[in-house]
């Protein structure tokens, strides 16, 4: 990947992978796509000054790109190898795919807002990434024609786990969701075993809606595509907050 617009961001994104490291991430191989990734490339010109520090940013519908604690963190939790097809749910603007695809062998990104996802194609694409599917539409329904998947990562809020997502990941593999309320969630991971699951609490946080079928309502969507995300729509991270894992019987 290269970009002749910033000249330094490779040691902005070292820099930034070091951070995330000292913030507790653990596997080398997200660090090394976090600082091989530029950031900037993904964000409106107005934020790109921005990009590489630890923060949300708004990029217009409603959306934000996520923290890249964040990132992180959930792409750790879903536990690549190298061999995996994974499903993103809300591609935004395709930071997260980038990240996945590095660590994956095939990465299907769904997303609602078409001109999200046209951008997202467009700068991934430019990047020279070729093992990235782009889906249109709603995200809580997944995208059975590729699965089952090995991972799942929904990078919005759901008020539960939808249960089409539950149904296209294989045995063992993990789902990484926010799920809770409109004010707050907990980024949960997933994973299958059989008729059961055993869930672990990765962190607090606050991420923008999972709008569908299965998610929230879209009436409850009043964001125009021209809208920011109000203040506290911003993923946020409690690095204070212990993992906790607990299971059940069948469906979570």
């Amino acid at each position: 990947m290269d970009d002749h617009q910033r000249d330094n961001w490779r040691g902005e994104a070292q820099y930034l992978a070091q951070r995330l490291a000292a913030h507790g991430i653990r596997d080398s191989a997200v660090l090394e796509a976090i600082a091989r990734t530029p950031r900037h490339r993904f964000l409106p010109p107005a934020r790109r000054d921005e990009a590489y520090l630890d923060v949300a940013l708004g990029i217009g519908c409603g959306q934000t790109i996520s923290q890249p604690y964040i990132v992180a963190l959930m792409t750790e939790a879903a536990q690549l190898t190298g061999r995996e097809t994974v499903l993103e749910i809300g591609t935004g603007s395709g930071y997260q795919a980038a990240i996945l695809a590095q660590l994956a062998a095939r990465v299907v990104t769904m997303e609602r807002w078409p001109e999200l996802s046209r951008s997202a194609r467009h700068t991934l694409q430019a990047l020279g990434f070729h093992n990235i599917d782009f889906v249109e539409g709603d995200g809580t329904l997944g995208w059975p024609a590729a699965a089952p998947y090995d991972a799942i990562l929904v990078t919005a809020a759901a008020p539960r786990v939808p249960p089409a997502l539950w149904g296209q990941l294989v045995d063992g593999g993990r789902l990484v969701i926010p799920v809770g309320s409109e004010s707050g969630q907990e980024l949960l991971q997933l994973t299958r075993h059989g008729a059961e699951s055993v869930t672990r609490k990765l962190c607090d946080c606050r991420f923008v809606k999972l709008v569908g079928e299965q998610g929230w309502p879209a009436a409850e969507w009043s964001a125009s595509a021209d809208d920011e995300p109000a203040d506290g729509s911003d993923d946020e991270f409690d690095d204070e907050s212990p993992g906790q894992e607990r299971q059940a019987d069948g469906f979570p």
